[in-house]
């Protein structure tokens, strides 16, 4: 009989995280390309926009729910989870639209640092609602991200308000999310039922004003496009999240803002002055210190203990 070997007995292993790592990676640079995206989509404005994606994406994951015949978690669902599943689809809304704004408006930076600090967002939003304990690292983390916030402040003049809009809807997003018993792809179609008919009523009341039919058919198969490209990063992202550990989703994460922070410095020329660059320079000091607190929590024997709070992964990006 031949020995066995590391090798012989890990491939299938190594196989599968490999295909969960390169699913997962696809997700996160697909959202990372946004940027290049939604101008595309001009004359249409962002609230126009976000309609339209709101409807077809809503389109595009009930088909994918008939085919796959999984409309049965949905009438499980009770009236407490219907609720916060509406208090979801309004915060994902208030995302989406504040990103397609960001983007459109030349902001593409400013919302890239949103999504930099949204897993220190959610880590104290876990301390305030869920409360979770700090480990010495995470609030060293939080508070260099705190400093970071007043340097851009005094950078641009004011607040970041972008950037804490997005990290913030969408880490209390993650939050109600934790409290709905559906996966990814079920629970977004359920937020998309509940604020398609308000995003329908908002498209038909534009009449000529809408430019899903005024400004040309390329641009029609463009706005008929934002249901496909939202959904099909959500699936790649659940197929990656069911192949690999979550804190390997947790490093795959950070792919997002940084191609959304490069388009923006690189590709926009959207300015940098030493100033800003400090207080980006400051967020990544926190995340680095955040990362390695998560990446040394999973070393060693696995023994009966509270969650690791390692990062919160994000399951969608503007």
């Amino acid at each position: 009989m031949p020995p066995l070997t590391t090798s012989s007995i890990s491939s299938p292993e190594v196989h599968t995280q490999g295909r969960g790592v390169t699913y997962g990676a696809a997700a996160y640079v697909l959202w990372g390309l946004f940027p290049a995206y939604w101008p595309l989509l001009v004359p249409a404005q962002p609230v126009e926009v976000l309609a339209h994606r709101i409807v077809w994406s809503f389109v595009t994951l009930a088909i994918a729910v008939v085919i796959l015949k999984r409309w049965r978690p949905f009438l499980d669902l009770s009236g407490k989870g219907w609720l916060i599943v509406t208090a979801a689809a309004v915060l994902i809304t208030v995302n989406w639209g504040t990103y397609i704004y960001a983007v459109n408006s030349r902001h593409v930076v400013e919302s890239a640092l949103g999504y930099f600090i949204t897993p220190l967002v959610s880590v104290a939003l876990g301390m305030i609602f869920l409360k979770e304990r700090l480990r010495l690292a995470q609030t060293i983390a939080i508070g260099v991200v705190v400093v970071a916030v007043i340097v851009l402040t005094v950078d641009y003049g004011r607040l970041p308000v972008i950037s804490l809009v997005l990290a913030g809807s969408f880490g209390v997003y993650g939050l109600l999310k934790k409290k709905v018993p559906l996966d990814a792809v079920s629970s977004l179609t359920a937020e998309s039922a509940v604020i398609a008919p308000i995003a329908l009523v908002y498209l038909l009341a534009l009449g000529s004003a809408n430019t899903f039919t005024t400004a040309g058919t390329g641009h029609t198969l463009m706005i008929l496009s934002t249901g496909v490209v939202t959904v099909v990063p959500l699936l790649l992202f659940g197929a990656g999240a069911r192949l690999i550990p979550l804190i390997t989703m947790g490093m795959l994460q950070y792919l997002a803002p940084v191609l959304q922070f490069a388009w923006g410095v690189f590709v926009v020329h959207e300015p940098m002055p030493p100033s800003r660059w400090v207080g980006f320079a400051l967020v990544w000091l926190a995340l680095t210190i955040f990362t390695f607190d998560a990446l040394k929590g999973t070393r060693g024997p696995r023994v009966p203990q509270k969650e690791t709070r390692g990062p919160r992964v994000t399951n969608g990006n503007g």
